[in-house]
């Protein structure tokens, strides 16, 4: 009998410590980050604006190289549609699958951050690239250039091209796209310098970064202002589009065109001289070092503070700055391409 007592008396405290060992302490999710992870390997998540996009491609590229490089897994998504309301559903399955970081190119800056509050709140680093999202709603931002510089430049070289006079227009991505609302708002600054006067921005298009909307919206702006000397395309889908527009129509020389492009897209347009010269960074670098921030910041390596260092593979040492109230990372300056070095990057993105 008292074998039985004891051996009843055993079990119950056995139970009493595994129900001990299972509670949880007061708002603490059942399920965290890396939870999934049985071989020990980090998920790191990327999700770029939409698919079918050749620049988001070559930085998901970059980032799946980096993230591999430091063994861990590479998860690529990008929904069919640049919209908010796609990258919310992509950001609530991430979620469930319990990866250790979410790496976004925002389609929208604010309407993400309910779903990334949740992401983080479960444990998950969250930062942005390329697109950034509101400071709330991310540790860092990885910037690919600075943005005063990209906008100034995109000016300037529209300038040089139309003689300094005349009318212009933009043909942008969408219109909540929080890295080309920024570059805009640095090409109007620069057009408030007097030495500008003579020339006019008529327009802020819109085509979604989708080729077939770039095409109509270059081809509405060449209707609507048959007086247009130049126009800028700060997206890559954008300004490859209108390269085909301005070709098909045999306007080379009576349009510029200048902007961010691909090299590997652009190459027949500068080299027919339908754009003189263009500019871009290496999506493939903004990608990868998107891969090294994620990781530093999962490591508890870097908490997206100002100050904070960390090694990003090749790239070498990084340093986190202000950007406003936020925090993030600069890659460099744009780079310009043109007739004399076209050839040597078509091939490499």
């Amino acid at each position: 009998m008292k074998k039985w007592v004891s051996t009843i008396l055993t079990a119950v405290m056995v139970m009493s410590l595994l129900a001990a060992c299972s509670t949880k302490a007061p708002g603490e999710s059942s399920a965290s980050a890396g939870d999934g992870n049985k071989d020990g390997k980090k998920k790191h998540a990327i999700i770029f604006k939409n698919t079918g996009n050749p620049y988001g491609e070559k930085m998901m590229e970059g980032f799946k190289n980096a993230v591999e490089e430091q063994g861990n897994e590479a998860i690529l998504k990008a929904p069919d549609q640049p919209t908010a309301e796609a990258q919310i559903q992509m950001i609530e399955e991430l979620i469930s699958q319990k990866v250790d970081s979410i790496s976004v190119a925002a389609n929208d800056e604010d309407a993400l951050q309910p779903a990334l509050k949740k992401a983080m709140n479960a444990g998950i680093q969250v930062l942005s690239l390329d697109s950034a999202l509101n400071p709330a709603s991310r540790k860092v931002h990885v910037n690919q250039a600075d943005p005063e510089r990209i906008g100034r430049t995109l000016i300037q070289g529209v300038a040089e091209m139309i003689g300094n006079e005349g009318q212009i227009a933009i043909l942008s991505a969408t219109s909540q796209a929080s890295n080309q609302n920024i570059w805009i708002e640095w090409m109007k600054k620069e057009l408030e310098d007097p030495k500008y006067s003579s020339i006019e921005l008529v327009k802020v298009a819109y085509g979604d970064d989708l080729r077939d909307k770039s095409v109509s919206e270059t081809e509405a702006l060449l209707k609507s202002y048959p007086d247009l000397k130049g126009i800028i395309a700060p997206t890559t889908v954008g300004i490859a589009a209108a390269g085909k527009v301005l070709t098909d129509k045999g306007l080379k020389g009576k349009v510029q065109l200048t902007g961010l492009g691909l090299p590997s897209e652009m190459a027949e347009y500068i080299q027919s001289g339908v754009s003189q010269w263009m500019y871009l960074w290496n999506p493939i670098d903004v990608g990868y070092m998107t891969g090294y921030t994620a990781d530093a910041l999962v490591k508890g390596d870097i908490t997206g503070a100002v100050g904070n260092k960390f090694t990003a593979g090749e790239l070498g040492e990084k340093e986190i700055v202000a950007d406003g109230e936020g925090t993030q990372i600069m890659l460099g300056d744009p780079f310009k391409f043109d007739a004399s070095n076209i050839a040597e990057w078509k091939d490499v993105y």
